[in-house]
């Protein structure tokens, strides 16, 4: 089982491989270099990996002035580094989860191939790469896609040994890869989950299942909190060296609130238990998910069969599900790494199944559906709501993407022409990469200004007279990403934006040469409709204003030592 099956010549499975690597490099490369990062994560993360590099301060993350205890810090040293390599912040802070969607489809084609033979592995990979969810974290600088490679990389180790082994050099990398995890979220441990499909496999003497004897099953888990101790004893020791308040609160947090207490008592994005089954998995995992009515029987089938492989896969990742479903907190990305393993373990059947009259009119049917969501949203604005053009230039600072939606509409309707019914998944399938590479090469650059808070920053810098300061209350991550004068600031998510506006007014009175940039809710509660317009920006209007125009009502209740100055580090 480590041979390639000869299902196809070495020298078309290569020309094969450079298809699925172009395929790969365009849905997932599409645009990078050419945006700035984006709310709600990206700035906070990027602005976490540049301050680390111009500031020298590694270890503890830190936003503004505070530390950041909400995610260890391994995600922010690749950013980091990155972008101490390249000098790109628009290019660094995109690239892991690139790398990270790249190292999962070579895993997941690789073990395919082994298991099944290049065409399973192929096809298994290709469906990863068209998956709405995978394709969108991989563009995206969220954590969850670098997680993502380090559980497939696990569970990847772990199957080498847990199937047709023993190879115990497998199943202590799969343990390291889990430590990785651990550093880089918290749940990085979910490929030690597979032993749960694994054992049952094992008591039911399953064939295939490697069963022995031996202390070497302890390397793993000490494997696996070596490498989470790379971390851990050196944070555990700083800050007992600080000794401060705010370090010993990073490590009560980063251990216990956003671990234990956030997993069992969350306290945001609170969702029913059937959440991932009903919302999540049949419109995110699109197109995959529409072959499993067809991939159900076969599973079944291979599962009486006591195929080891498959029950691995599926349990594994049916165990990622019913994890996070127990918790109340819930959100679409948590069950990400289960997506890999659920497409490999369609793998061997894919070729075949794209093929069906079923399956290609379901694709058909959703390909047609979006031509025509797309050319009768496109008139209804022009003809029935033309109102809507001017409100989306209001709303959001931008023009109406009539050029982006015109050419997506003409696409979608070709796809459906030339492909047909007879060929509905392919239409399917060109559509959603059509979307990727419009929206990478031409909405995301054009869009950029008003969504990076580049173009706010821009106009309140323009607004400010060289002897002025300026602070921000109740500010953004990307306002400081993007600001290139000095910025006061009074803390960062204090959720008390009366206190924290009534401290801004307390460091603006020292000087007449102070302003703070505030939202319109921010102006109206103290500054009485007073103060400069600067511009529209991330759904609200901004201003600036000085602490003469406050009213009497909001002076004197302010503490400025709170406030800190942000400055770049060039």
């Amino acid at each position: 089982m480590t041979a390639e099956l000869p299902d196809v010549e070495p020298s078309k499975a290569k020309r094969e491989r450079i298809l699925l690597l172009f395929a790969a490099l365009l849905i997932f490369g599409a645009g990078i270099g050419m945006r700035n990062p984006w709310p709600a994560d990206e700035p906070r993360f990027a602005l976490i990996a540049r301050d680390m590099v111009e500031t020298g301060r590694w270890f503890f993350p830190e936003v503004g002035a505070e530390l950041y205890a909400d995610k260890p810090p391994l995600f922010f040293w690749m950013i980091a580094a990155i972008y101490a390599l390249t000098g790109s912040l628009k290019l660094g802070f995109l690239m892991p989860s690139f790398i990270g969607a790249m190292v999962v489809v070579a895993a997941i084609y690789d073990l395919g191939r082994r298991w099944w033979g290049h065409r399973a592995g192929l096809w298994a990979a290709a469906a990863l790469i068209a998956t709405v969810q995978f394709a969108l974290q991989a563009r995206a600088a969220q954590i969850d896609m670098t997680l993502c490679m380090w559980t497939t990389l696990g569970v990847y180790g772990l199957a080498r040994h847990l199937v047709d082994g023993p190879r115990w050099g497998w199943y202590v990398f799969g343990f390291v890869a889990a430590g990785a995890g651990i550093i880089t979220k918290g749940v990085g441990f979910l490929p030690a989950l597979a032993l749960v499909p694994w054992a049952w496999g094992a008591w039911k003497q399953w064939s295939g299942v490697t069963r022995v004897r031996s202390w070497k099953w302890i390397l793993g888990p000490l494997a696996m909190l070596a490498v989470a101790c790379l971390w851990l004893v050196p944070m555990l020791y700083l800050v007992d060296v600080a000794g401060d308040a705010e370090h010993l609160a990073y490590r009560n947090d980063i251990l216990f609130k956003q671990t234990a207490e956030r997993y069992a008592s969350s306290w945001h994005h609170i969702k029913p238990p059937w959440y991932f089954l009903v919302s999540v998995i049949p419109s995110l995992w699109m197109p995959l998910v529409l072959v499993v009515p067809w991939l159900l029987p076969r599973w079944r089938e291979r599962l009486r069969e006591r195929d080891a492989k498959v029950l691995l896969l599926l349990g594994w990742a049916l165990s990622i599900v019913l994890f996070f479903s127990v918790s109340p907190g819930k959100r679409g990305v948590y069950i990400l790494p289960a997506l890999p393993a659920v497409a490999l373990a369609s793998g061997p059947w894919l070729r075949e199944l794209w093929n069906r009259r079923g399956v290609n009119r379901l694709g058909f049917g959703i390909a047609l559906l979006a031509s025509i969501g797309l050319w009768g949203g496109l008139g209804y604005v022009k003809f029935l709501r033309p109102d809507m053009v001017a409100e989306v230039n209001a709303k959001y600072d931008m023009a109406f993407p009539w050029g982006p939606l015109i050419a997506l509409a003409v696409v979608a309707i070709a796809f459906v022409a030339i492909f047909r019914v007879k060929r509905g998944a392919s239409a399917l399938v060109g559509v959603i990469a059509s979307i990727w590479i419009v929206l990478g090469f031409w909405v995301a650059p054009s869009i950029d200004a008003a969504r990076s808070g580049d173009r706010l920053m821009i106009a309140m810098e323009s607004k400010l007279a060289r002897s002025e300061e300026v602070g921000m209350v109740a500010w953004k991550e990307q306002f400081l990403l993007q600001a290139e004068l000095p910025v006061t600031i009074f803390g960062h998510r204090r959720f008390d934006d009366e206190q924290e506006l009534f401290d801004g007014i307390t460091w603006a009175e020292s000087s007449a040469q102070r302003r703070l940039f505030v939202a319109q809710a921010k102006r109206d509660a103290c500054f009485a409709n007073r103060g400069s317009f600067v511009g529209h920006g991330h759904g609200e209007n901004w201003y600036l204003v000085s602490a003469s125009e406050a009213e009497a009502a909001c002076r004197g209740k302010g503490n400025v030592s709170v406030a800190h100055v942000y400055r770049r580090k060039r």
